[in-house]
């Protein structure tokens, strides 16, 4: 299986620069997983699609401003460092730009000294491991400093910081968002409770495997970065429940099916816990818990155009984003979304 085999032709001007003023007002997408079938819609369509008993998946993580731009207290040289993962003693692993200029014993400043850093090592695919140094509460200061980590096809500056967070986002750690939550409002979520359909949460915190594109050929090869996921045991009880009474669980974006699936054995029980997952899901794959998929339009021969390729077929997929380029649907992390059921 070839990663050019997830390849489609998207002009420029589809990718979506800037969130619609009202979330829920995007396009839908409706896809039938067994036949091909598309229609077209509102994203609060979805009302229609869910019944009472299914069950609704959204991960409840929130991006933290984890861009900082500073400088190399030696020359002044200015560097931008993009948080990815936290570790012990204030230590992050980091993407450090232009990477050459900061090696291991390199002292960083950001918002005049107001936090300091130092490069410890260099790790897997360049990443720099940093040590963080500072007076007050970490939070606060990269609350005043940093910026949302906005995907690099998205060049407009973004207004307003929280409308790259969902309005359910509440367990601070990613460094992307879970777009396709990003179509909810809190009135959307009421209406969806009031037709009987649950709304479960999981944690998984988005990290550099969001920006990083598929750079082998065999898809097999390819390597995902390690996520922290957690999942609650009266969650993981709710799902199984839902699951032994016939509903259906419905996860709300990739990162949610990745936690689902990671957590889930052989047997289609969810286990609560809090570990790391590299799942990779391509076609050939076969799902343990999940029923349904809402999700955004990614992009070509991404991980996460594989994952719907596997969960609803290859073909299909692609005949659904090519129909979608044809009726100018907007794609990526601020663009329309799509329900594959």
């Amino acid at each position: 299986m070839n990663t050019s085999d997830f390849c489609y032709d998207l002009p420029q001007e589809l990718i979506a620069q800037d969130p619609l003023e009202d979330r829920s007002s995007s396009r839908l997408m409706h896809l039938d997983r067994k036949t091909g079938e598309v229609r077209h819609g509102v994203f609060t369509d979805i009302l229609e699609e869910l019944k009472a008993g299914d069950t609704l998946v959204i991960n409840d993580t929130k991006v933290i401003p984890a861009r900082l731009f500073g400088k190399k207290e030696d020359t002044g040289g200015s560097v931008e460092v993009l948080l990815l993962k936290r570790g012990e003693n204030n230590v992050w692993e980091t993407l450090v730009r232009p990477g050459k200029k900061c090696r291991p014993g390199a002292r960083l400043s950001f918002g005049d000294g107001l936090l300091k850093a130092e490069v410890l090592e260099v790790v897997e695919d360049g990443n720099r491991m940093i040590r963080f140094s500072y007076e007050g509460i970490f939070e606060e200061i990269l609350d005043q400093l940093g910026e949302m980590p906005l995907p690099p096809y998205i060049t407009h500056k973004l207004k307003d910081k929280n409308r790259y967070q969902t309005v359910y986002a509440r367990a601070e750690g990613s460094a992307a968002a879970p777009t396709a939550g990003l179509h909810f409002t809190k009135e959307l979520l009421e209406q969806v409770k009031a037709k009987g359909v649950n709304i479960a949460h999981v944690t998984l915190h988005v990290g550099l495997g969001t920006f990083r594109p598929v750079k082998v050929e065999d898809v097999t090869q390819h390597h995902m970065h390690t996520e922290l996921y957690i999942v609650e045991e009266d969650q993981a009880e709710l799902i199984n429940r839902t699951k032994r009474n016939g509903g259906r669980v419905i996860a709300v974006g990739t990162t949610s099916c990745r936690t689902l699936e990671s957590a889930t054995d052989e047997n289609g029980i969810l286990h609560a816990g809090s570990r790391w997952t590299d799942i990779f899901i391509y076609p050939g794959y076969k799902f343990r818990m999940i029923d349904g998929l809402i999700t955004n339009f990614h992009l070509p021969e991404s991980t996460l155009v594989m994952l719907v390729s596997a969960f609803a077929g290859k073909e299909h997929v692609l005949n659904a984003y090519h129909e979608a380029v044809k009726e100018q649907y907007r794609f990526f992390s601020f663009g329309d979304a799509m329900m594959i059921l």
